[in-house]
């Protein structure tokens, strides 16, 4: 009898620590994997090749340019410029980007997701109205923030930054992922290629048809 209890036992610490260990990234094995777009001389790790470790240089791990501000001359007023491992070979494999977001008075970063990263911003300069909503039954944390401040974003979920103020606002941000994505709701959901059928958009918003054609039209990819 006190076998059979033995053997349950260990069978459920094994089970635990396996849940615990597969909830963790593996430790990486090298210093660095530079990511690289030619499958003859890397190999593939997460979604890039590893340039050879012998080819990389200090140019791999460097960006230049988020000293310039981005264009603001849109219909929403604001600009993210974003340094993802696409334009920084050397954030492959690390979990780390990073975006400076520019905003004309009353200028507004719409409410997005980032279905593969947590957000952390920082204020330069400006005010900032920013917050989050939960999943179901979806509460709003929101906050005003001003220079030095800082707020998290939690992964995945609908966000937004609208400065508040008269003049421009800056803003820089941390994301926990080297391509974090980003869904801007709006964008998603009225221009989307196809467009998603408007009976479906008219029954989930509770909308008329001529305002959902309307919508469609309006942010219909150019």
């Amino acid at each position: 009898m006190m076998k059979g209890v033995s053997f349950f036992v260990t069978l459920a610490i094994l089970a635990l620590a396996s849940s615990l260990a597969s909830a963790y990234d593996p430790s990486p094995l090298q210093d660095f994997c530079v990511a690289i777009n030619d499958i003859k001389s890397g190999m593939f790790v997460n979604g890039k090749f590893c340039k050879d470790p012998a080819m990389v240089t200090a140019n791999d791990f460097f960006f230049s340019g988020l000293n310039i501000p981005g264009n603001t001359g849109n219909k929403v007023g604001s600009n993210v410029t974003l340094v993802n491992v696409d334009k920084l070979a050397g954030l492959n494999t690390l979990g780390i980007s990073l975006a400076r977001l520019d905003f004309a008075p009353y200028g507004l970063n719409p409410p997005h997701t980032h279905p593969r990263g947590t957000e952390l911003l920082v204020v330069i300069e400006g005010t900032l109205l920013v917050g989050f909503v939960t999943s179901n039954p979806n509460k709003l944390f929101t906050k005003v923030l001003n220079k030095g401040d800082v707020f998290v974003f939690p992964i995945g979920l609908i966000h937004f930054q609208f400065n508040i103020g008269k003049t421009a606002a800056l803003a820089f941000a941390g994301l926990s992922s080297q391509n974090p994505g980003v869904i801007t709701i709006a964008n998603a959901v009225f221009g989307s290629v196809p467009p998603i059928n408007p009976d479906v958009l008219i029954k989930a918003f509770q909308l008329d048809k001529n305002v959902v054609e309307y919508l469609q039209k309006a942010f219909a990819p150019n």
